[in-house]
């Protein structure tokens, strides 16, 4: 396992009016979340892999449909994959010196926390190739839906 890489298992509470599940807590990190993210992907996108120099760390939750997400440690070259959401309710907390990525096994919504915000005078996005040799065979797809961004690291 990745180090400071956490699993997080999701208690879901369920009944005939839906389900409720807590999918942050201030206790379960050393940094506090400082911006929250929603994103919706169509089945076959790839949204990565990208990393922050300065640290930043991500909480990864698949809020519907199922995201296979892609985690490479930057400095001791270790991978992790998981596939999460509806089926498999768990949060990835990300530490900040692994590129990471999630690929959409089915339309999905995606939500993450990020332990800081987002400047656009002065970004820290960094990307590297989805389809970089350490990570390639992890995906479950040769042919991704691309941002142009994620495109110009291949």
């Amino acid at each position: 396992m990745i180090e400071d890489l956490q699993r997080i298992p999701l208690r879901v509470f369920e009944d005939d009016r839906g389900w409720f599940v807590e999918i942050n807590r201030e206790s379960w990190h050393s940094k506090p979340m400082r911006q929250t993210n929603v994103s919706f992907s169509k089945a076959g996108v790839i949204r990565g892999l990208h990393f922050h120099e300065r640290g930043q760390d991500d909480l990864f939750v698949c809020l519907r449909g199922t995201a296979r997400v892609v985690v490479l440690d930057l400095e001791s070259g270790e991978t992790f994959t998981e596939d999460i959401g509806e089926e498999n309710p768990v949060a990835i907390y990300v530490p900040g010196r692994c590129a990471h990525g999630f690929e959409a096994l089915t339309d999905l919504l995606f939500c993450y926390h990020v332990t800081e915000e987002y400047d656009p005078a002065d970004p820290d996005e960094h990307g590297l190739a989805w389809d970089d040799p350490r990570v390639v065979d992890l995906w479950s797809t040769r042919s991704p839906i691309l941002s142009e961004r994620d495109q110009a690291a291949s």
